[in-house]
């Protein structure tokens, strides 16, 4: 069951107008937020990934307990129906610092393809990586397909939003062409892990910010549109922009 913003969509529209994106097709707003920054919009995104990962015994990926605090999570996209109610979301960790802070590192540990997963992700950190987790959309939502993959399209602005080349995530194969729709492209190299348990094929994905220069759909770059979350002039002497905080944030 998802769970309503307390207040109605105008209200919604309002309170999230320079971090929010309408998205035509799914009809949905797609809103862009710290989790520090807005609570209860967190609350709701984690609520409802509880619920869908739950729905399918994988409890275990979302890391709820790990997670629910949101120091971990630098950036998240809630999308918002017209009810006001809360029907997807994913979030974002990073920039990473070291290999080890990258959950698929996790994911593949004491697996195939784990020493080519740690390599791949080394190679990439001086250019800026980003993981993307905990991507959910509710099983009642209208226009569901679209809706999915607007969340994948939507999600890539994390790459401009947190100024980094490479966007990684994890997905099982059966929702692989989905992310695909998106630019996501599969490590092929890196074979398959069974994460969270045996009856997943879980795949290494990358989506690289050079693919994305024209923004979504061929339109101007919609990461522009979450304007409050662009980069501020305040920063320290070391170039870390102080009122994001992103930069600096470890990953634990």
């Amino acid at each position: 069951m998802t769970r309503a913003l307390s207040g109605v969509i105008g209200g919604v529209e309002e309170k999230f107008e320079k971090t929010s994106v309408w998205d035509p097709r799914s009809e949905c707003r797609f809103v862009a937020a710290r989790p520090e920054e807005e609570p209860e919009l967190w609350s709701a995104y984690l609520d409802g990934a509880r619920e869908g990962y739950h729905r399918y015994g994988a409890d275990k990926a979302l890391e709820f307990d790990r997670t629910r605090d949101g120091s971990s999570t630098s950036l998240f996209f809630a999308a918002i129906a017209p009810d006001g109610s809360v029907v997807g979301g994913l979030r974002a960790q990073g920039p990473y610092e070291n290999v080890d802070q990258a959950h698929a590192v996790v994911e593949w540990s004491g697996q195939r393809g784990e020493a080519q997963v740690r390599t791949m992700i080394a190679d990439r950190i001086p250019f800026g990586v980003v993981e993307m987790k905990a991507a959910w959309v509710a099983v009642g939502a209208p226009n569901r397909g679209e809706l999915t993959r607007s969340l994948g399209r939507y999600g890539c602005c994390t790459l401009e939003l947190l100024d980094v080349q490479f966007l990684l995530a994890t997905a099982a194969e059966h929702v692989l062409e989905l992310w695909k729709s998106s630019g996501g492209e599969v490590a092929e190299r890196i074979p398959p892990t069974p994460y969270p348990d045996e009856r997943y094929r879980t795949r290494m994905m990358w989506w690289d910010r050079r693919n994305h220069q024209g923004g979504l759909d061929g339109r101007s770059t919609d990461g522009g549109r979450f304007a409050r979350l662009r980069p501020r002039a305040e920063s320290g002497g070391d170039g870390v922009d102080r009122a994001i905080g992103m930069r600096a944030r470890s990953v634990s």
